[in-house]
């Protein structure tokens, strides 16, 4: 039983079409809160981002709808950007934020060969290069111009991490996690706005701010969260309880994309498929149900168990 007063979020993102792995990572979400007697809030992340899809927003709030999700407030964080110009203002007050001009090659360089799918660590070599963004930017637009190299002309904030930041927690289903921060990702970066509007202190601040106790999401998202406690403790705002779930992946062992074929909710919707039988679906491959047949969303309240979810992801390879 999860303790009163439960706040959990859906958050989907407009940089592509919602999917059966959203959909599947959402179920969990929402009924963590419902069987807890808990809130349900939206967030539509739609801060800007080269991925942005127009429209999307809209679909997704459609394809949740359509089978059968529902919440009890909504926000954007597109409207929310002067809280996350305070919170940066705030880091940087504290000496804990500084631009940074390095690209992602500028990092390969100085780190030694890292192995596929290894999280580069940024060493800090623009702590105290620039006395501000203008600066900062006035540099990589130099050097970033026309016939320069095709990289982003905007800097980026990074977090001034600590040597020896070690950030350890106990994950609601992945169990025991812990991460030296500094040695595995060093000044990790925190937006590519010069407001701070970017995901770290976006979804830091917003989940402070709404009050979610428990955030529910991908475990590919599971080595984000220490650098996202540094956060949380560096801006005085309370931790919540983390539950991550795994992935749906492709015959590849892929997340899901294009190339394992159309799953997106909308495709679904058109060709003729029930919510009932998507639903139904996912709620086998959570445990929630021994034998996959149509079901309502709403049904499946007070059936979530943790501990009869697969501890490893769900291979799609079509619906049976």
């Amino acid at each position: 039983m999860l303790r009163n007063g439960y706040i959990g979020r859906l958050a989907p993102s407009p940089t592509g079409a919602l999917h059966l792995g959203n959909v599947r990572t959402f179920m969990v979400a929402w009924l963590r809160a419902r069987q807890a007697g808990g809130k349900v809030i939206l967030r539509m992340e739609d801060l800007d981002h080269p991925k942005h899809k127009p429209g999307a927003e809209v679909q997704a709030i459609e394809d949740l709808r359509w089978l059968g999700f529902d919440w009890d407030e909504a926000f954007t964080q597109s409207e929310r950007k002067g809280l996350y110009a305070e919170a940066l203002a705030r880091l940087r007050a504290q000496g804990l934020a500084y631009p940074c001009v390095c690209s992602r090659s500028d990092i390969e360089a100085v780190q030694s060969a890292p192995h596929e799918g290894e999280q580069l660590r940024y060493p800090g070599t623009c702590r105290d290069r620039f006395g501000s963004w203008a600066e900062a930017s006035a540099w990589k637009t130099s050097h970033c111009g026309k016939g320069g190299p095709a990289t982003s002309p905007m800097p980026c904030w990074r977090f001034r991490t600590r040597e020896g930041a070690r950030v350890a927690f106990e994950d609601g289903f992945a169990g025991h996690y812990e991460m030296d921060v500094w040695e595995t990702l060093g000044d990790f970066p925190l937006a590519r706005d010069e407001e701070g509007a970017g995901y770290a202190i976006a979804v830091t601040v917003d989940d402070a701010a709404m009050g979610v106790t428990e955030v529910v999401r991908g475990d590919d998202l599971l080595p984000a969260t220490p650098p996202q406690i540094l956060l949380y403790q560096a801006l005085g705002l309370p931790v919540p309880v983390f539950f991550h779930v795994p992935l749906v992946v492709g015959p590849d062992g892929r997340r899901l994309a294009k190339r394992h074929g159309d799953t997106r909710i909308a495709s679904f919707c058109e060709a003729g498929v029930s919510p009932e039988r998507l639903i139904g679906f996912l709620a086998r491959s959570l445990g929630l149900i021994e034998n996959e047949r149509p079901i309502g969303l709403r049904s499946l309240i007070g059936l979530l168990d943790p501990a009869r979810i697969p501890r490893g992801p769900l291979v799609y390879q079509g619906l049976t």
